[in-house]
């Protein structure tokens, strides 16, 4: 027989990070009941799988899932392989080009590895949507289509703005919150949650509940993670993402780089410390290392502890003591490919002397830039390291065939000039 907390310390835990919870009184009648009957309550997120990798925004709401599985509930991870097809409408300007039912599969095989590092995969529920969709015949879209209707859809406001714009609306995407709603229904859900960007999709999902004779289920949504700009929603496309995939060391680097402020909400949105912990956190301990053990956290999370402290040290040593780690990327340029000189003219002292380098040319063929005006750019921001040392010229002399170690920004390798 399960046993949970008492309901006030549930609902602490429940609403750290949360932005609405409707209703929180009904949530505290369904925790109450749940406590009296030993009875888990059923949490539901679904995922539509439309890209194979996951960052850190993207488990914001796995982090909320995880609470509810830490405090003895049944947590519902649902995989959309049916409402993936059709292409969630929320946020876009356009209609969203829908994926074939093997893209679906084969991303939703690499969300299954990583949601498993956040969630218990001993005691997640896993579900699939086309479940009971692809049991559904004509008759009863119709019979589901007919419990809303085209004004409630057309108060969501992707589509008022897309309808107000005269940009077309596809009547499949009108489907859609239809059938997130109607997941709620077949898996009885009593909590459903979602970004803030899903309130709508949420909110049918109570209507359609009503509609079919059960009792509505309490939405929670959570905030839109912010990137490593503080400003954007955390996305690739933005460049401000952090992949849980990235390797430990790129991982703890780019959490390190966020500013103090924004350092706090990740601490909420991405970690199970409590909010009293985290108030102590921002009364006593130096920011610095306050940070550090977010990174490390975060790194062991989808990593391991082993590789969290690796990445602690290495980062150290790259930016507090201008050390380089031991499995940095060593990489050789010609001579010939980053100074005007012919190599070939060039006296036997060649090797013992210093020759100017075309900096912003080193950067580009060591691959630590993408263009040599990036890398002029980078070198004007001072954000160019040669030996510890910041580079301020375009152009510097340095050794033939001798290893430097070179960093832009948080990436750093060690070069070698030859001829």
């Amino acid at each position: 027989m399960a046993t949970f907390l008492p309901v006030d310390e549930q609902l602490t835990y429940i609403k750290k990070g949360s932005s609405e919870i409707i209703r929180e009184a009904e949530l505290r009648s369904k925790l109450e009941k749940s406590l009296a009957s030993s009875k888990p309550l059923r949490v539901k997120a679904g995922f539509d799988p439309t890209a194979p990798d996951l960052h850190l925004g993207h488990t914001v709401l796995l982090r909320k899932l995880k609470h509810f599985q830490d405090l003895g509930h049944t947590v519902i991870f649902l995989i959309g392989d049916f409402t993936g097809m059709i292409g969630d409408p929320t946020g876009r300007s356009a209609t969203r080009p829908p994926l074939t039912a093997e893209e679906l599969m084969k991303n939703a095989k690499t969300y299954m590895e990583q949601v498993f590092k956040i969630l218990s995969p001993r005691t997640t529920e896993v579900r699939f949507n086309n479940e009971w969709f692809e049991k559904m015949k004509s008759a009863d879209w119709i019979k589901l289509a007919a419990r809303t209707t085209v004004s409630q859809m057309l108060e969501r406001e992707d589509f008022h703005k897309r309808f107000q714009e005269e940009k077309a609306i596809a009547l499949h995407e009108l489907l859609y919150p239809l059938a997130q709603g109607y997941d709620s229904v077949m898996l009885q859900a009593d909590v459903e949650l979602g970004g803030t960007d899903q309130k709508f999709n949420l909110l049918v999902g109570r209507d359609l509940q009503r509609s079919y004779g059960q009792e509505s289920q309490v939405v929670l949504t959570m905030p839109i993670l912010e990137g490593l700009d503080g400003v954007q929603k955390m996305s690739k496309s933005y460049g401000n993402a952090i992949g849980i995939k990235e390797p430990p060391i790129e991982m703890y680097g780019k959490l390190m780089s966020i500013s103090d402020e924004m350092m706090w909400r990740y601490y909420e949105l991405l970690t199970d410390v409590q909010l009293a912990e985290i108030d102590k956190m921002k009364r006593e301990a130096h920011p610095m290392q306050a940070k550090k053990d977010l990174a490390a956290r975060i790194v062991k999370d989808f990593h391991s502890a082993d590789a969290a402290a690796k990445a602690g040290e290495d980062w150290a040593k790259q930016f507090q003591k201008d050390e380089v780690p031991e499995d940095v990327e060593r990489v050789q340029v010609r001579f010939a490919d980053v100074c005007n000189e012919d190599p070939f003219k060039l006296p036997d002292v060649l090797y013992t002397m210093e020759w100017p380098i075309r900096i912003d040319k080193l950067l580009l063929k060591a691959g630590l830039v993408s263009s040599t005006s990036e890398g002029a750019r980078k070198i004007k921001e001072g954000a160019v390291k040669i030996n510890g040392s910041p580079v301020a010229d375009p152009t510097m002399k340095l050794k033939i065939d001798k290893d430097i170690t070179v960093r832009v920004g948080r990436s750093v390798k060690s070069v070698r000039v030859y001829v």
